[in-house]
C-alpha cells in the first residue's frame, strides 16, 4: 500500500471514528445492521443503509423475459453494457470501463457466480440463462470485496438451489435462424435435504456463415440441513459449448453486401470449449446475529479452437480454403479457492471479516495444423504439421484478508467502510526445449477500499454517497513479452505496477405510492478516474519495422463520469413500467503516444508501411456512447397475460480511438408476451406460454465496431478498415414451459 493511499484510508478511518463516538448511544432499536455477503448467496437484499448503487433482478425476472443471452436482461440496468458479438458470447461492461479494448483482455468487472469469480479465455463469460435464481450488479470500483480487476464493478449470480426446486419441470423453445432449446429438471425436497438436476441445450445454426453453436449443460444442487441452523451444499456444472466464427466483416461495403461475412477468414474460429464448476458451502447461522460461510470452489476452462488462416501453402501459393488454419490451440484454465466469511450484527453495528485465497492456472499449447509457408518469399521455409510452437504455464496465486464495518451513527444516517489487502504472485513456466525464458515471477501488494454514507431523508428518501477503488495487475505477457519471446516485438518491462481507479459517487434513491403500486427510483451521479493505466508506448500493433520499439508501461490515463436514472414500478398492476438512462462522458486523461499503422503491417520491406502517430489525450473513449435509454412498458389485460414492448436506444460513439470514425446510434424494439395458466387436481401443473421478437422493425445497425489500423493495406484509414459485427436484424422465439 503507498503512501498516498495510506494517507486515504487513514482520513477515512478518522472521520468514521468522528462520526461514530458522539452518537453511539443514541441508536434505537430500528433492525438489526445487515452487511451482505459476498460468497454463495446474500440473504439480506435490503439496501437500506447502503451507500453504493446497487441493482438487483430476480430469477423470475429473467425467466419472463425469455432471453437467448445475459446481454438482454443487463440493458434494464443503467450503466452497464454488454458487448455481444455472436450468440451468447459477451464482455461485460460498467459505466464505460474497458470499452477500448478490442482483444483478449479482462473486461474491468468481476463476474461471480455461486461465490466462483469467473472468467473464460478472452475475457468473455457465458452463462447459463436456465439456471438464474438472481443477478445482483454492485457500481463502482469493488476490488474492496473482490480483489483484481473490479475496476468498475461486480456483477454477482446466484444459481438456483433449495427446497422451491422440488417438483419437475420442462421446457422447449425455438426460433430465428433454426435456434432451438430445450430443458429437464427433477427435484427433491425432505426435512433433511433438497436437492435437483437440471439438464438443457441450446443450439442455432446462426445468421452468421459459419456461425454455428451449441450450448449443452447438465448441472444440480445437493444441500443437507445439518442442524437447525446449518447447512451443507454441494453445486455442480458442466457444460460443453461450440461456436464457430464470430461474423466478423471489414469495412463498411462488406458490412453493406456480406453482412454475414460470407467472404473472408476470422483470426479465429471453431471453438470446442469444456466447462466444469463445482463448489462445497457450509453456512452456519451461529445465533440470530451471526452467521459463518466457508466457499470451496473449481472452475475449469479448456479451449480449443484455430488461429491465423493459412494464406500461402507449401508450393507458396495463395490459400482460400475456408478451413486452413495455421494454429491449434489447446488452452486449459483452473481457478481453485476457499473463501471465507464471518459476519456479525446489532442493533448499531453489523460487520464481516473475510479471507480469500485463489490458486489459479492457465496452460497454453500450440501446435501446427497443417504444413504451409508464412509468406511467398522464396527463402521463407515450410512450417510442419504437427510442430509444437508454444507450451507455457501461467500460474495466478493470491492471498487476501477483507473486512467490512457497518455502523448506525443516528436513526437516519449509516456509515460503510470497507478493506482489502491483496498479496499476488504470477509465475510463468516454459515447457520447450529452446524457451528463452524457462521460468519467471513476480509479485505483487496491493490494498483497495471503500467509505461510505446513507442518510435517511425520510421513510421512503435515502442520500447516499461513497469512494471506493479498484486495481488490476499487469499480466506476465505485459511485464516479460521479449524475455518469453526473443524473436517478438516487444520488449519486457518487469517494473509495470497494478493499474488504479477510484470512484466517487453520490445518489438519492427512493420508493413513492402513486396509487397503482409502489414506484422504487434511483438518481445517482458518478466518476471513475483510472491512473497507472498499462498501454504500449509504440500505441496499437505498430511494426518494429518503422524503428519503434514496442513495450508496455503505465503510461495511460481515463476519466468516466456521467449520471444514471432509474425508475421501476409495481409489476403485478395492469400496467408497469421501467426506465434505464445512463448520461456517460468517457475521455482519455493520458494517451500521449499511439501510433497508427498504414500499408502491410506483416512485411519488414522499406517503404512496405508507416506509422501516423497521435495524441490520444483527451479524446473520448471509443464504443462508449454518451446516451443510453432503456424503456419497459407492460400491461396485464387478464389474468395470467402480460405484454411488454422495450426499447434500447443509444447515441452514436467513436470506433477508434483517434475519434476519426464515428457510428450512428439506433433505437430499436422488442415485444414479449406471456401467458401462465394452471391445470390437474389442485391446479398441480402449471404452463407458461411465451414468445419474443427481437429488433422488431428490422433495423439494421452493428453490434460493435473497431478500428485501429489499415487493415486494407492501401496506406488510408477510414471506415474500410474497420472489424465490424453486424446485428442479424429482426428475430423471435416462443416456447412453452410445464412445472409440476
Amino acid at each position: 500500500m503507498n503512501l498516498k493511499m495510506k494517507k486515504h484510508v487513514t482520513a477515512a478511518a478518522s472521520l468514521l471514528a468522528m462520526l461514530m463516538t458522539p452518537w453511539m448511544a443514541e441508536a434505537e432499536d430500528m433492525g438489526l445492521m445487515r452487511v451482505d455477503s459476498t460468497t454463495i448467496d446474500d440473504r439480506f437484499e435490503s439496501k437500506r443503509g447502503e451507500p453504493s448503487n446497487v441493482a438487483v433482478i430476480s430469477g423470475a425476472k429473467v425467466e419472463k423475459a425469455h432471453a437467448e443471452n445475459i446481454k438482454q436482461i443487463l440493458d434494464a440496468i443503467p450503466g452497464v453494457t454488454a458487448e455481444l458479438q455472436s450468440q451468447d458470447s459477451l464482455k461485460i461492461h460498467i459505466r464505460g470501463v474497458e470499452n477500448q479494448r478490442f482483444m483478449g483482455e479482462k473486461p474491468g468487472v468481476a463476474v461471480v457466480i455461486d461465490g466462483v469469480p469467473v472468467f473464460e479465455r478472452t475475457g468473455r463469460v457465458n452463462i447459463n440463462m436456465d439456471d438464474i435464481e438472481s443477478i445482483k450488479v454492485i457500481k463502482g470500483g469493488a476490488s474492496y470485496l473482490f480483489g483484481d480487476d473490479a475496476l468498475a464493478g461486480a456483477v454477482i449470480i446466484t444459481t438456483k438451489r433449495g427446497a422451491k426446486m422440488a417438483g419437475g419441470s420442462v421446457s422447449a423453445e425455438a426460433g430465428s435462424f433454426g435456434y432451438k432449446r430445450g430443458m429437464a429438471r427433477a427435484g427433491f425436497a425432505t426435512d433433511v435435504a433438497s436437492g435437483h438436476v437440471q439438464a438443457s441445450r441450446r443450439d442455432a445454426d446462426s445468421y452468421y456463415f459459419q456461425g454455428k453453436y451449441k450450448a449443452d449443460y447438465l448441472n444440480g444442487k445437493l444441500q443437507f440441513y445439518t442442524s437447525d441452523s446449518s447447512d451443507l451444499t454441494f453445486g455442480w456444472e458442466v457444460a460443453k459449448r461450440f461456436k464457430d466464427s464470430h461474423g466478423t466483416v471489414t469495412g463498411v461495403t462488406q458490412a453493406a453486401v456480406d453482412p454475414t461475412s460470407v467472404d473472408g477468414r476470422d483470426f479465429a474460429r471453431n471453438y470446442n470449449v469444456d466447462l466444469g464448476k463445482f463448489y462445497l458451502t457450509y453456512a452456519n447461522d451461529i445465533s440470530e446475529t451471526s452467521n459463518l460461510m466457508v466457499n470451496l470452489y473449481q472452475f475449469g476452462d479448456h479451449t480449443r479452437f484455430w488461429t491465423a488462416p493459412i494464406r500461402y501453402d507449401v508450393n507458396r501459393l495463395p490459400v482460400t480454403d475456408v478451413n486452413a488454419y495455421q494454429n491449434d490451440n489447446d488452452y486449459k484454465q483452473i481457478q481453485r479457492g476457499i473463501k471465507g466469511e464471518w459476519r456479525g450484527s446489532s442493533e448499531s453495528v453489523g460487520w464481516m471479516g473475510g479471507v480469500d485465497i485463489r490458486d489459479n492456472s492457465y496452460k497454453n499449447r500450440v501446435t501446427i495444423l497443417a504444413d504451409h509457408r508464412t509468406s511467398p518469399s522464396p527463402f521463407g521455409g515450410v512450417v510442419t504439421a504437427g510442430t509444437l510452437i508454444t507450451s507455457d504455464r501461467t500460474k495466478e496465486r493470491m492471498y487476501a484478508g477483507y473486512g467490512e464495518l457497518k455502523f448506525r451513527v443516528t436513526d437516519a444516517l449509516t456509515a460503510t467502510a470497507n478493506g482489502r489487502y491483496d498479496h499476488i504472485r504470477l509465475s510463468y513456466e516454459d515447457y520447450l526445449p529452446a524457451a528463452a525464458a524457462p521460468f519467471l515471477q513476480k509479485k505483487f501488494n496491493v490494498g483497495s477500499w471503500r467509505g461510505g454514507l446513507n442518510y435517511d431523508i425520510s421513510d421512503s428518501v435515502s442520500l447516499y454517497t461513497n469512494v471506493s477503488t479498484g486495481f488490476r495487475a499487469p499480466t506476465i505477457q505485459q511485464l516479460f513479452a521479449g524475455t518469453i519471446s526473443l524473436t517478438g516485438t516487444v520488449a519486457a518491462n518487469p517494473n509495470l505496477t497494478p493499474e488504479q481507479a477510484t470512484n466517487y459517487e453520490i445518489g438519492l434513491r427512493g420508493k413513492v405510492d402513486i396509487g397503482a403500486g409502489d414506484v422504487e427510483w434511483d438518481i445517482a451521479a458518478f466518476q471513475i478516474d483510472r491512473k497507472d493505466f498499462i498501454l504500449n508506448v509504440a500505441g496499437q500493433y505498430a511494426n518494429p519495422a518503422t524503428g519503434v520499439m514496442d513495450q508496455y508501461q503505465n503510461i495511460g490515463g481515463m476519466r468516466n463520469r456521467g449520471m444514471e436514472v432509474s425508475l421501476k414500478s409495481d409489476q403485478s398492476q395492469f400496467f408497469s413500467m421501467d426506465v434505464a438512462y445512463t448520461l456517460l462522458d468517457a475521455n482519455f486523461t493520458r494517451y500521449d503516444n499511439f501510433n497508427l499503422l498504414l500499408g502491410n503491417r506483416f512485411s519488414p520491406m522499406p517503404g512496405a508501411n508507416a506509422i501516423v502517430n497521435y495524441n490520444n489525450s483527451g479524446k473520448v473513449v471509443p464504443r462508449a456512447p454518451k446516451h443510453k435509454l432503456f424503456l419497459a412498458a407492460r400491461i396485464k389485460p387478464f389474468e395470467g397475460f402480460t405484454l411488454t414492448t422495450e426499447m434500447n436506444a443509444q447515441s452514436s460513439y467513436f470506433a477508434d480511438e483517434i475519434n476519426q470514425e464515428k457510428i450512428g446510434g439506433h433505437a430499436i424494439f422488442d415485444l414479449i408476451a406471456n401467458y401462465d395458466f394452471a391445470t390437474g387436481s389442485n391446479n398441480r401443473v402449471k404452463w407458461s406460454l411465451y414468445g419474443r421478437v427481437d429488433n422488431a422493425f428490422d433495423r439494421t445497425y452493428y453490434n460493435t465496431a473497431r478500428g485501429y489500423y489499415d487493415s486494407n493495406a492501401d496506406f488510408v484509414y477510414n471506415a474500410e478498415d474497420l472489424s465490424i459485427v453486424v446485428n442479424p436484424g429482426r428475430r423471435w422465439n416462443a416456447g412453452i414451459t410445464a412445472t409440476f
